[in-house]
């Protein structure tokens, strides 16, 4: 327990930043250590509440967050990690792995052609968007100026985010890799609000789905308590530098951990018996 402890702790802090939420880190992590894929992705579950619990305050104090977007795409990712939930505890083991590993490597490729972007250029806004007054300002201490930013695609993000909602539902994960992906490449948000947001959502996406999890007997308090621990300390530290480090080493960071994440699954899946 103490391990899984600290463990958790430089997970909750790298979750925080990335936007990943923590549990995308963990759940292989638990996985090499021979827990099984089913009982780490629930347990994975109750650790992304506890991340979204100690980053998305300092975000929100920030005016990083946009939570105007956030309790927009939180109704579809909700309504997609029940869905997913409920999958999960029918299927095969070894697809879980391969599905996981996919569904990185989705976010890994939109990402990777973006690293050279610091910030968003002004994108025009479709009517649902404009309707919807997703817009919003924060101050980014690392380039020293306040950043203005509008988002567009209003609708098509929220398709993705009912993807990002199954998947997170499915896989035990915040899907902060995608919801990241689907916020920067669909909406148009910077890096920081990106991860920001991501983090803020994650914590209702992983209520929705770790109640059925609990139903179904597949959540042990054992392994939960200690991450959920954990990684709200680490997180609650990562929420306070965030805005210290530039967008583009963010990003990097983010696509490094996605990486190995994906290596590390595909070969569970593969080597599993």
């Amino acid at each position: 327990m103490i391990t899984i402890l600290i463990i958790s702790i430089i997970v909750g802090f790298l979750g925080a930043l990335t936007g990943l939420g923590g549990a995308s880190i963990l759940i292989p992590i638990l996985v090499w250590s021979g827990v099984p894929v089913k009982y780490a992705i629930a347990s994975g579950m109750v650790a992304i509440i506890a991340t979204s619990s100690g980053s998305a305050a300092s975000y929100v104090r920030e005016r990083i967050t946009n939570v105007k977007a956030a309790f927009y795409l939180e109704i579809f990712t909700v309504m997609g990690a029940i869905i997913g939930a409920t999958i999960t505890t029918l299927i095969a083991p070894r697809l879980l792995y391969f599905l996981f590993a996919g569904f990185l490597l989705t976010s890994f490729y939109g990402l990777s052609g973006r690293l050279r972007e610091d910030f968003p250029e002004t994108v025009r806004q479709d009517m649902l968007s404009e309707w919807l007054e997703l817009e919003g300002s924060y101050y980014d201490q690392a380039a020293g100026k306040e950043v203005e930013y509008k988002m567009t695609n209003a609708g098509f993000a929220a398709v993705g985010m009912l993807i990002a909602g199954l998947a997170a539902g499915m896989l035990g994960i915040g899907a902060g890799a995608f919801k990241v992906s689907v916020h920067e490449l669909l909406l148009k948000m910077p890096s920081k609000v990106s991860s920001a947001t991501s983090n803020f959502i994650i914590g209702m996406t992983a209520l929705a789905g770790v109640s059925v999890y609990f139903a179904s007997g597949l959540l042990f308090v054992g392994l939960a308590a200690p991450m959920a621990v954990g990684v709200t300390i680490g997180a609650a530290v990562g929420g306070r530098v965030l805005n210290r480090f530039p967008n583009r080493v963010i990003r990097y960071l983010f696509l490094v951990i996605v990486l190995i994440l994906i290596l590390q699954m595909l070969y569970k899946g593969v080597t599993l018996q």
